[in-house]
């Protein structure tokens, strides 16, 4: 391309008129040396440029066939930097997907930068989005993969549509770094949702075109039997929070019934057990003395029957597996605990115990895979919940798919500090 004048407008607008560098060609069909036929302008919004709207207005080149039996009379010269009656030029289109990648933005905001209508902006980025999603090598080399439920349609009225199933890739490099990147989201919350989406990327078969080594998931059975019918080589690790959240569930459950056997009443701010609700579910290792002291008033007055006691000392021994000094101590606790909650005469701790014996395997699992979580899927969904709040809400999932992929993709920079090595004194 050739610049040939800049121009600035009165709406603040950079207007660039430009033009190619050809002057030969041939006939598309017959090969004959065309001869030049005039010139068509076609405006193009560019990049922009300072700041500043661009407006490009392209001088194309018409070409006729000099052959009288070729059928082809005249066309218009092609050029990689816009294709035929487009409104944005490749660059732009490149550029408005970036920013919807890499930044926390919206298609309001990047069609006001590149002076166009919302339409016209998501048009063209919906086409370059549907082109990098079906790139086939976008899904090649998962080792490891999460999957977790997403809420993208909040509404109180129920609705069977509101729940999708999105799949993470956590696959560590060379280095052991996590990059968690969104694979898909398909809408439904079901194993038979997940089990259809991993049919499709071609994991069993004579066509094998992924292999999955492990698969992190949350304590449903429905992605279990998913995972146990399609990924029959893969190991299934259940992620440790949800593990400790079973605990912490239980734990608030004992402290609400005792607290209405007791009182006949929910807790009040004044109530003993009321007033150390959260310091129960504080990690031991991290109390500070007044909380210990807290405890120690409070639980003997609210607690009667210390059954609230042994159900704290039993969320802290489950949160002990996932902070043991070591995966052979932290596999001799939880074998410990998978053996003994269930005989507990406590009614939530013995339901407790009787879900983990259910998932006795892939809670083990996380001590012969390295340490293997969800927790990469977790933080994918708070980039999936951010896009959704700067959108105010999607009404359709085409394009809610299309902007989740892009915010998600696990291409976003991210600057790290350099590591300050300490002067030796």
């Amino acid at each position: 391309m050739h610049l040939l004048e800049v121009t600035n407008l009165d709406d603040g607008t950079v207007r660039l008129d430009v033009e190619t560098d050809a002057d030969l060609t041939g006939c598309p069909d017959c090969g004959v040396v065309a001869v030049g036929h005039g010139r068509r302008v076609q405006v193009l919004h560019d990049a922009p440029c300072f700041g500043r709207p661009v407006r490009v207005r392209w001088r194309k080149r018409i070409w006729r066939c000099p052959e009288p039996a070729c059928p082809r009379k005249t066309w218009t010269e092609d050029h990689p930097y816009a294709p035929a009656r487009a409104k944005l030029s490749t660059r732009a289109v490149d550029w408005a997907v970036d920013a919807l990648r890499h930044d926390d933005t919206t298609v309001s905001a990047v069609a006001r930068h590149l002076g166009v209508a919302w339409d016209t902006c998501w048009a063209a980025i919906k086409n370059a989005a549907k082109t990098r999603i079906a790139d086939p090598t976008r899904l090649g080399n998962i080792k490891t993969i999460g999957v977790d439920e997403h809420i993208w349609r909040p509404s109180k009225i129920s609705s069977t549509d509101k729940a999708v199933t999105v799949m993470v890739d956590l696959t560590r490099d060379e280095n052991g770094c996590l990059r968690a990147r969104l694979l898909d989201a398909v809408q439904g919350r079901s194993g038979r949702v997940y089990a259809d989406w991993l049919v499709d990327q071609g994991v069993e078969g004579a066509d094998v075109k992924v292999t999955i080594e492990h698969a992190a998931l949350d304590p449903f059975r429905g992605y279990a039997n998913a995972i146990r019918d399609e990924l029959p080589d893969a190991v299934a690790v259940l992620d440790a929070f949800h593990v400790v959240k079973l605990a912490g569930n239980a734990l608030d459950e004992v402290r609400r019934r005792v607290q209405q056997a007791t009182l006949h009443r929910r807790g009040h701010k004044d109530d003993p057990l009321y007033k150390i609700r959260r310091t129960l579910l504080t990690g031991e290792e991290h109390l500070t003395d007044r909380q210990r002291q807290r405890l120690a008033r409070y639980l003997p007055i609210g607690d009667p029957n210390a059954e609230v006691e042994v159900t704290w000392r039993v969320y802290q021994q489950v949160r002990s597996i996932y902070h043991a000094e070591s995966p052979a101590e932290g596999r001799q606790i939880a074998e410990k605990v998978l053996d003994t909650l269930h005989t507990c005469p406590i009614p939530e701790v013995k339901r407790l115990g009787k879900t983990l014996r259910r998932w006795r395997n892939e809670i083990l699992a996380y001590f012969t895979t390295g340490g293997v979580s969800n927790g990469g899927t977790e933080a994918i969904n708070g980039v999936i919940e951010k896009t959704r709040r700067l959108a105010h809400g999607f009404r359709n999932f085409t394009n809610y798919r299309i902007r989740i992929l892009l915010a998600a993709d696990g291409s976003r920079p991210y600057r790290r500090r350099p590591r300050v090595t300490p002067e030796p004194c």
